[in-house]
């Protein structure tokens, strides 16, 4: 039975094969159709609710370029980049630590995690504008000397509730990237004599910052949206200057909406950045991998004659 299989399937000639008269029939996929009719209909019927509601498109486009919210806009710009700085600095710092092999500054820099990454930012951001409360005056010999509320300004509460936080996160973050080095690449560092300050600062720092780099765009953005918390403490940001208004003149949506625009444009920016960002140290990455490939290979050839 099996012979007579194979010898009629050998038999098979490119005549028995159809030919280009053969008519092809496309593949059906109603669910796509189906799919994107619903998604069509249900944009549709957002696109008319925002349409017919009770908003005056007008008083949007009207404050949309006001000067009371461009400053405002400018100041959440100004406190997002101080606060992510300050949170890039911590995470370095603290995530270092906690690779460390002294005992307490490993408990210290877990001990920094637990603690803000454990409580709400905005809990943190209230406390950071009643400190205060605590700690009623700055003073470092030879250097400050003045009262603390003088010191914690609105938006210096907001650089420090944010950062801080924010510093929290990455600490584990930076911990993972630098983990994640080859120990091999640290072994030879130190064959060729350099310090583990050496090995930190030309070694594993710049890959860790290409492993996080992603992490740290989707900060960024982030904390362009979270510096709107900074309202609650009363700075003088765009989500508050709008609330002044809107208290004001009653057009609560509308002033929404503005700052719902400027947001996304500050936040598309950002993406687009991140986006050549991530390219660039991509290429960079793929670039150097395939040139330690190339000398892995270059350095276990076989030995020529003349070279013995």
């Amino acid at each position: 039975m099996h012979h007579s299989h194979s010898s009629s399937t050998s038999a098979l000639s490119l005549a028995d094969l159809p030919g280009p008269d053969v008519a092809i029939r496309p593949l059906h996929h109603p669910w796509r159709w189906i799919s994107g009719g619903l998604v069509i209909l249900l944009l549709a019927v957002i696109g008319r609710a925002f349409a017919v509601g009770q908003i005056q498109w007008t008083v949007v486009g009207e404050f949309l370029t006001a000067g009371v919210i461009i400053t405002g806009f400018g100041w959440t710009l100004l406190i997002s980049a101080c606060a992510l700085v300050l949170g890039v600095f911590l995470g370095f710092a603290f995530g270092i630590m906690r690779l460390s092999e002294n005992p307490i500054l490993r408990f210290a820099a877990w001990l920094y995690v637990w603690v803000f990454r454990g409580t709400p930012v905005l809990l943190q951001l209230l406390i950071w504008f009643n400190i205060a409360l605590v700690f009623p005056r700055l003073y470092i010999p030879g250097l400050i000397d003045a009262r603390m509320v003088d010191v914690v300004t609105p938006y210096v509460a907001a650089v420090l509730g944010l950062g801080v936080n924010e510093g929290s996160y990455l600490t584990e973050v930076v911990r993972g990237g630098i983990s994640s080095v080859d120990k091999g690449q640290k072994e030879a560092a130190h064959t060729l004599g350099m310090t583990p300050g050496q090995t930190m600062r030309r070694i594993i720092l710049p890959q860790t910052l290409r492993l996080i780099l992603p992490v740290l765009g989707n900060s960024a953005i982030g904390m362009l949206k979270f510096s709107s918390l900074a309202a609650t403490i009363a700075m003088g940001e765009m989500l508050n200057a709008a609330q002044r208004i809107y208290f004001i003149n009653g057009a609560v949506i509308e002033l929404l909406f503005v700052c719902a625009v400027w947001y996304l444009a500050g936040t598309t920016v950002l993406s687009i950045g991140q986006y050549y960002l991530e390219r660039h140290f991509g290429r960079d990455t793929a670039a150097a991998t395939s040139e330690r490939r190339w000398f892995k290979g270059w350095a276990r050839r076989p030995v020529a004659s003349g070279e013995a």
